[in-house]
Parts: structure tokens; sequence; C-alpha cells
């Protein structure tokens, strides 16, 4: 994958010829903001919400015979918000004057255990101020269980799901590839690739 700095600035090179370095310097700006996985919230499954169970020993009987008739429908779906951070490092330190980010687009693929689950975008634009500072990028997922894995048990999803939405849940393997779509004062500029984002470190 092309390093995301070098591959934004220079998809706007050539023009900086025309206009001068403010483009140049626009794109490089707009190059260093970093996005990471900051959490995942809201899981709920048929509707049954998960945050507060740590095992399938937690689901009552009516819980486990919705879920259970569900799985025979083929109809598990699941709904969470996964929170996307986005940090603007543009604060007018470090040589780089202060920036204002407007992302107008973020279209997104979602990955569990390395499997592509589903793909979407964000309804709104997300302006990321240039303090230094980050802001959230509330994304709402929604998907269908019974037909990503249509091969396991019904044990077998809500493991996988406590993994992730559970008490102890983790947004480790969980990955979202994104092409973000920035708003400036010379247009719209689209990341010319996917850019990886998971819950470790900035990317």
């Amino acid at each position: 994958m092309i390093n995301k700095h070098t591959s934004v600035v220079s998809i706007l090179l050539i023009f900086t010829i025309f206009s001068g370095c403010s483009i140049y310097q626009t794109a490089s700006n707009i190059a260093r903001l970093k996005y990471r996985i900051h959490s995942a919230t809201e899981y709920k499954i048929l509707g049954i919400s998960i945050s507060d169970k740590r095992s399938i020993k937690d689901f009552n009987s009516v819980e486990l015979l919705k879920l259970s008739a569900g799985l025979l429908k083929g109809n598990l779906p699941i709904t969470f918000f996964l929170n996307v951070e986005a940090k603007n490092p543009n604060d007018g330190n470090s040589g780089y004057p202060k920036t204002d980010i407007n992302i107008v687009a973020f279209p997104w693929k979602l990955f569990l255990n390395e499997k592509e689950i589903v793909q979407g975008n964000i309804s709104n634009s997300v302006v990321v101020p240039g303090k230094g500072d980050s802001v959230i990028i509330p994304i709402n997922v929604e998907f269908d269980l019974a037909k990503s894995y249509k091969e396991k048990s019904l044990d077998d999803i809500l493991l996988l799901i406590l993994q992730i939405g559970g008490v102890k849940g983790s947004t480790s393997n969980l990955k979202l590839f994104a092409r973000p779509v920035l708003g400036t004062s010379f247009g719209k500029i689209e990341y010319p690739d996917d850019i990886k984002i998971v819950d470790k470190t900035f990317d």
C-alpha cells in the first residue's frame, strides 16, 4: 500500500505548477490527518443488548429462544456504532499552519476476523478542527450475522459477538478500510488508496 502522506500529496502535486505552493501545502496538511478505531458501542443482536453480557449463560431463556428462531429463519441482524477517532495535528505548531479539515465522505469496508462483512458511508460531513484535538466519527454498522456466518452454530455466533461487544469486548479483531473524501477551497480531494484503520495506533 502506498504511503498515505505521499499518495495524497502526489495526486495534487501537478497542480502546484499552476497554483503555486498553496495547493501543495493544503495537501500536506490534510495528509497529516490520522485515524484509529476508538471504540464500538451499543451492540444489539435481534434487538437484544449484549453490552452487559460476559458469556452465553447471561442470555435468558426467552432471549435464547428468540435467537434460535432467528438463526433458523436466517435472520440475525446485528447493529452497533463503530467510533472512529480522527486526529488533526495541524494546530499551527511544528511548521504547519492551523487547518480545519472537513471530511465530506468516508466510504468504508469493515472486516471481522479478516472477513469483509459490510460496507457503507457516513451520512453527514465531519469537521476536524485544527486544534491538535480529536473528534469521533460515529459509523452506524448493520449487517446480518446469519447470512455472514451461515456455517456457524448459534453458540459460535454468540461467542464471536461477545468477543467484540460483550462486557470484555475488544475491537482488536475489527479492521476498517476507508477512502476519505475531504473538502477544501480547491474542491474535493479523495484519497487515492484505501487506508487501514485499527484500534492500536493512529494511521
